[in-house]
């Protein structure tokens, strides 16, 4: 059993090395020590692939008003106006922030701060700062190297949360009273040496990013398996809107690369979506033509699509120029080019992809979440910003602003004193004698998912999907019960606890909004509301609306 701890001694654990976790662990390491996982390599986070950018509303012609706007309307109606302003209101200081760290952020000497600001999707005027079509990977880099030289920082790379601990694993040895719950750490597995080891920490927050992986084709990167999300349900923490996932529209169609994003930047400079006999399409759509929020893009495309019974359909950016290609879309450019697409002569094949989780686990604007030392930030969570839709390049603002606050909260706490954990118990399992278990399971669930819980869903399709997935969760549970872990069973098991999350979530809306789009309830409802779930005490399969 490992050794007590005072509370001034603990570590707060970063289970997350994206925007957010780095974002949080920049600004506790002043004051205490911090300890951050990643789970693969230190550079794979989903932070690296965002291309468009980061919200700021710093120009003259913009407001925080119209940029809570736009957030509503992408949002459906259930965007939590609260939510919103706070975030528009802090935009201009995160952005601040990162030029202070250093990101290289496209320059226009005329632009605020120096900046040079586009347009996508949904937003009114230009307010998104960014670094060409590689903002993700520029922050990324410069608050990596940051947090490395950092001397309250300890990364620790290809390490997998298991599990957190709690009340509940005290209770077993007779620890603490039934009436008491709380996060004091959480169980991690060194993929390296194939170890559980027990981290106790102060504060324990879940920056793990969406599940993505959950689909069977993603723009996300292999990190994305919903681990902070499947981890805070199994705690008891609600979960909330886990049916409204994002489907990027314009995923590049290639067998070669299943995972690049087009970046909606490309459309918001000019680029035109169009039907192999180059008919453009989507204003009979939407009037806003390939500037319409990602949902009505990418449903627009799913049904052309069908209709014609095409893979794919194209994207038309060959009147911008190459010079201008070069200049704004480098990474693109010459990606494209490597796989024999030259896209200032040639259409780009695209397709809509799994791209971002709207919801997540229920959290406040400090990142609290239902139980006591558990904090989220991030794609992880569910704080009422995205509502039923997320307006692009807001995701990165989030992180940033409510990294912040998150690490303020954290600072001032007096976390107690830090119980003796019981350290992890494999006594009773062996090694996996059948690893085809884990591939195949991951192969059918993505698969499920994809057929039946995609962007047009029907409620029969729900209900098959959800008792294939109860299927599936039955053997997981005996494999997991029966062999010691790995990073796959892990992230299997959490990504079919995440399935049933968007599952019953999609079941319980019984309308079309957003990005949940039903054939059996085609209209939007006047009212509607966050969907909510909850655990009931003692019953694994109960859920509260």
């Amino acid at each position: 059993m490992p050794d007590q701890l005072s509370a001034s001694q603990l570590p707060v654990v970063i289970i997350g090395a994206g925007l957010a976790g780095l974002t949080v662990a920049l600004h506790l390491a002043e004051t205490q020590p911090v300890i951050v996982l990643a789970k693969r390599q230190l550079e794979e986070a989903a932070t690296a692939w965002a291309q468009g950018g980061i919200v700021g509303v710093l120009g003259n012609d913009d407001s925080i008003g119209s940029h809570v706007r736009d957030t509503q309307e992408a949002g459906a109606g259930l965007v939590d106006e609260h939510t919103a302003e706070f975030i528009a209101r802090h935009s201009a200081r995160a952005v601040q922030w990162l030029v202070e760290r250093g990101v290289p952020f496209s320059a226009d000497p005329e632009g605020p701060l120096g900046l040079h600001l586009t347009r996508e999707g949904g937003h009114a005027v230009r307010r998104i700062a960014h670094a060409a079509d590689a903002t993700g990977k520029a922050i990324h880099d410069v608050l990596l190297e940051e947090v490395k030289r950092h001397p309250n920082i300890s990364m620790r790379e290809r390490w997998m949360a298991v599990d957190l601990i709690t009340d509940r694993h005290l209770r077993k040895g007779g620890a603490t009273s039934a009436n008491t719950q709380r996060c004091h750490g959480i169980y991690a597995l060194d993929i390296e040496t194939q170890r559980v080891e027990t981290l106790a920490a102060s504060a324990v927050v879940l920056a793990t990013g969406g599940v993505g992986k959950v689909y069977r084709y993603t723009s996300n990167p292999d990190t994305a398996t919903g681990d902070g999300i499947a981890m805070a349900w199994r705690a008891g923490c609600r979960v909330g809107n886990m049916e409204f996932i994002q489907f990027h529209p314009t995923c590049l169609y290639h067998p070669q690369e299943r995972s690049f994003l087009i970046t909606e930047a490309m459309r918001g400079e000019g680029a035109i979506l169009r039907l192999p006999d180059g008919t453009r399409f989507m204003p009979s759509h939407d009037e806003r033509g390939e500037l319409a929020p990602r949902d009505i893009v990418a449903r627009a495309i799913d049904f052309e699509m069908k209709k014609h019974g095409l893979d794919h359909v194209w994207l038309d950016a060959t009147h911008l120029g190459e010079a201008f290609l070069k200049e704004h879309f480098p990474t693109i450019h010459a990606r494209c080019l490597t796989l024999g697409i030259d896209i200032a002569k040639q259409f780009i094949p695209v397709v809509p992809a799994a791209h971002y989780t709207c919801g997540g686990v229920v959290t406040d604007l400090q990142g609290r979440t239902d139980l006591p030392g558990l904090y989220a930030v991030g794609e992880t969570t569910y704080t009422g910003l995205h509502g039923a839709n997320r307006l692009a390049s807001n995701s990165l603002l989030e992180c940033v602003v409510l990294g912040r606050t998150c690490a303020d909260d954290i600072q001032a706490q007096q976390p107690p004193e830090g119980p003796a954990l019981p350290g992890w118990d494999e006594s009773q399992v062996s090694d996996a004698d059948e690893e085809v278990v884990i591939s195949h399971n991951w192969d059918e669930l993505r698969l499920v998912m994809w057929n039946y819980v995609g962007i047009v869903r029907t409620t029969r399709r729900l209900e098959r999907a959800l008792h294939r997935i109860k299927l599936l969760r039955s053997e997981i549970d005996d494999y997991y019960a029966a062999f010691r872990v790995s990073r796959d069973l892990l992230e299997l098991r959490n990504l079919v606890d995440c399935a049933e999350l968007i599952v019953r979530s999609a079941l319980s809306r019984q309308e079309s909004r957003g990005l949940h789009y039903s054939r059996d309830y085609p209209r939007t409802l006047p009212v509607s509301f966050p969907t909510i779930l909850s655990k009931k005490p003692k019953k694994r399969d109960a859920w509260l609306p």
